[in-house]
């Protein structure tokens, strides 16, 4: 599990794709110390929940399945792209952002960006059948990254980020019509769940 609070903007190395249709992913980190890492220990990227297959000095290497690709931003990514890191939560940390399990729901496409004091608002668009689980003041992961919805005209919902915020994820790269990797709350996904049975 993991909470939307981003320990390090990586960058990737190098992009290795399969013939299976995978790809293997090198992703160069400083904050997180590829020491610190174990095979097998889980690293959201980009807020898509992976597992460490290999690890040197400067990089960890882990594999982006085809339902990964699917699902999420990873499939647009090239060497060089900067990626938001987080490693799984410890049972006894403290609990910063909101309920992220690493699985990511859908891709958004940015569609408008407006400045808003000191802040950045930036507008989202998702598929029609995931709009239910769009609230005004509700949590979402956006790449990783636990914010909380502002707004929501027609179509399209917004968040704002704040330059803290900005100065530590991969935000402060996001352009019009960019995808990015949504997963919505949790809670809201087992309430739904519940009572349609």
């Amino acid at each position: 599990m993991f909470t939307g609070i981003v320990e390090e903007v990586g960058r990737i190395s190098s992009i290795k794709k399969l013939k299976s249709g995978e790809y293997v992913l090198s992703i160069k980190c400083k904050k997180i110390s590829p020491s610190t890492l174990s095979i097998g220990d889980s690293v959201a990227v980009n807020g898509a929940c992976l597992t460490v297959t290999k690890k040197n000095k400067s990089s960890f290497q882990t594999l982006a399945s085809r339902e990964t690709l699917l699902k999420t931003n990873l499939k647009q990514e090239k060497t060089k792209s900067f990626v938001n890191l987080e490693r799984a939560m410890k049972i006894n940390s403290r609990f910063g952002g909101h309920i992220v399990s690493g699985h990511i729901d859908s891709t958004g496409t940015t569609r408008k960006i407006e400045k808003s004091g000191k802040s950045l608002r930036y507008w989202f668009y998702v598929k029609k059948k995931f709009r239910k689980y769009i609230i005004e003041k509700g949590s979402i992961s956006i790449d990783g990254i636990s914010l909380t919805i502002n707004d929501i005209k027609g179509d399209l919902f917004s968040v704002n980020i704040i330059p803290y915020t900005s100065s530590r994820t991969n935000s402060t790269n996001w352009k019009k019509n960019d995808l990015v990797n949504i997963e919505f709350d949790v809670v809201a996904k087992y309430v739904e769940s519940i009572m349609t049975k």
